[in-house]
């Protein structure tokens, strides 16, 4: 079968619709989860077409708005600026490394791989960050500990400059008079906007969905990120449900909470910007992970 083909165009395009709608099916069953009433789902289950409406779970975290609001700009604040840091370190480590005139370059490549198969552990690390950087209950806890940098990400953009950048552009440029670092920022970076902003989803991702640092080195409320106050609310949620020993008024209001449902708008609030920012990433991610894995 010839590639160039109507049927096999035809043929996979129908695979690829199959495997987008299998993908999109489970967040469409979330967020109707999330908008059922409590009721209908104890007693139908979880469904596209909920028996009966209700917003009482949005309702229900309306009610912590404030903490969700304060949350959420941790959270954001985390992301960029986390994110900026991290490809700015990341590209500053891996151009040097691509370049072919640079001392010990194997031995700088071996120390990245290095880290990718062994690390300290958590007890070493804990008492570095808190004990030394003295990062405990600051915003910082949030940004350093194991997400500043990370060594798939320094190989992968590496082989993204050492194939694409023509090496012969650098070298006219240096003729020029350009610096090291002119040509870096002036020449580099604007061609590698595919990677950069591969790299750069990466972090983000990783950044949004944080919650270890904030349970390893976070105990202050105003620094909690948004996944430790969703992952909090849901842990009172399920005591408050299941602890037998309340009675009278708390009984009834612990009641009129829709469990189900609320973990349901929890996990929508969590994972919507994510799906909001994802299209405008997309066509930079897929070119930058064929060319910075494949020449």
């Amino acid at each position: 079968m010839q590639f160039e083909s109507k049927s096999y165009q035809w043929i996979a395009s129908i695979i690829m619709m199959t495997l987008s709608i299998t993908c999109i099916i489970p967040f469409v069953l979330l967020i109707m989860s999330s908008v059922a009433s409590e009721e209908s789902i104890i007693q139908y289950g979880y469904s596209f077409f909920p028996a009966e409406f209700s917003l009482k779970a949005y309702e229900y975290l309306w009610n912590h708005a404030l903490e969700l609001g304060r949350a959420y700009g941790i959270t954001v604040f985390i992301t960029v600026f986390g994110t900026a840091v991290s490809l700015t370190i990341t590209s500053m480590l891996a151009y040097p490394m691509s370049r072919s005139d640079m001392p010990l370059k194997n031995l700088w490549a071996f120390l990245v791989f290095f880290t990718l198969l062994f690390n300290g552990g958590f007890v070493s690390s804990y008492l570095i960050y808190t004990q030394i950087f003295h990062i405990k209950n600051t915003i910082w806890a949030l940004l350093f500990p194991g997400l500043l940098m990370n060594g798939f990400n320094v190989l992968l953009m590496r082989t993204f400059f050492r194939t694409s950048i023509p090496s012969a552009l650098i070298e006219a440029a240096s003729i020029d008079g350009a610096s090291e670092i002119k040509i870096f920022y002036r020449i580099v970076l604007p061609l590698s906007l595919p990677i950069m902003a591969t790299i750069g989803l990466f972090q983000a991702i990783t950044y949004w969905n944080d919650w270890f640092n904030g349970l390893a080195y976070i105990t202050d409320p105003k620094y909690f990120s948004i996944q430790m106050i969703l992952n909090k609310m849901m842990e009172d949620i399920q005591f408050l449900t299941s602890n037998s020993n309340i009675s009278g008024r708390a009984t009834h209001e612990i009641g009129q909470i829709p469990s189900t449902s609320v973990r349901m708008a929890i996990a929508v609030i969590g994972v919507l910007p994510i799906l909001i920012a994802y299209p405008f990433f997309q066509k930079y991610f897929i070119k930058g992970i064929t060319i910075g894995s494949v020449k």
